[in-house]
């Protein structure tokens, strides 16, 4: 049985390596705002905690040459920093992470 599933697994890796390509949309694989968003939310949480993110909506998202800059807000008055996520619009890399204080 174990033989089987290591035949499968291996003909399956082998498959994957055929393939010529992999489709890659024209606006990027994060073409939004929305996207972009997901993308840091998904990051800060394991980093920073589920609790404290929430508490920095509403997030926006602005695009500057290939590069999505997501930030997170503070109500009028709270002194404090927000999460900041600077996000690829064409693979999605994420070089940078960081939270104020």
């Amino acid at each position: 049985m174990r033989l089987l599933g290591i035949m499968v697994t291996a003909s399956m890796a082998a498959s994957a390596q055929d393939l010529p390509h992999s489709y890659k949309p024209a606006a990027g694989y994060v073409p939004d705002a929305t996207t972009a968003i997901r993308i840091a939310v998904a990051v800060w949480e394991p980093i920073y905690g589920e609790k404290v993110i929430a508490s920095e909506k509403p997030y926006r998202a602005t695009l500057k040459n290939g590069l999505w800059l997501v930030e997170g807000s503070l109500p009028n008055g709270f002194d404090g920093g927000v999460a900041i996520a600077e996000i690829s619009q064409s693979n999605a890399a994420v070089p940078r992470i960081s939270h104020g204080k």
